[in-house]
């Protein structure tokens, strides 16, 4: 594809597109393509916009094939599929359902290492901590950092008892009637 030419009515839809869309890659796409329709050579608009210039022919032929701009859009990728099966997600919804005593283990609340541990033993499971974030972000599980709380200090505590507080039904009788 050596130039792209496009009519008045094409540039502008492209134009529009450009105005309205939210996702920095459909931006991206679709500015490559006024660019390079614009007489500027592939390999500096794919330098300026910091991908390939096989990236940017790639593009540019995605939009030659029917020129509707929602050609550029991402298109769907199954990409790699998750190493939870149904089973281990049955595990990790019942492991988190349970205190980590339970089972044995020296800690109060899930950790994604103690997860991941848990895990491996019990299902042979090597998932890394990002997949097990994942599932955990999938479930609507959130994460609280534990709040250490410690007792307070005892000398400090007699100082603060020094000085008693008065007793309310007598510190009403001896005020006086009046404002203030």
């Amino acid at each position: 594809m050596d130039i792209l030419t496009l009519t008045y009515w094409q540039r502008r839809r492209l134009e529009q597109q450009l105005r309205s869309t939210l996702d920095a890659r459909v931006y991206r796409r679709t500015l490559a393509v006024l660019e390079v329709a614009s007489g500027e050579p592939v390999p500096a608009v794919a330098h300026r916009l910091r991908v390939t210039p096989r990236a940017v022919y790639h593009w540019l032929a995605a939009y030659a094939d029917d020129h509707r701009p929602d050609a550029l859009a991402e298109g769907d990728r199954s990409g790699r599929p998750t190493l939870l099966d149904q089973p281990k997600r049955e595990l990790l919804r019942d492991l988190l359902a349970k205190n980590p005593q339970e089972l044995g283990y020296p800690a109060t609340t899930w950790t994604v290492p103690l997860l991941q541990r848990h895990l491996r033993r019990r299902s042979d499971l090597q998932a890394s901590e990002d997949t097990i974030r994942r599932e955990l972000r999938r479930l609507r599980y959130t994460w609280k950092r534990p709040r250490y709380r410690l007792d307070p200090d005892p000398e400090l505590r007699g100082k603060k008892d020094a000085y008693p507080q008065a007793h309310q039904a007598v510190a009403a009788s001896e005020r006086g009637s009046g404002s203030g």
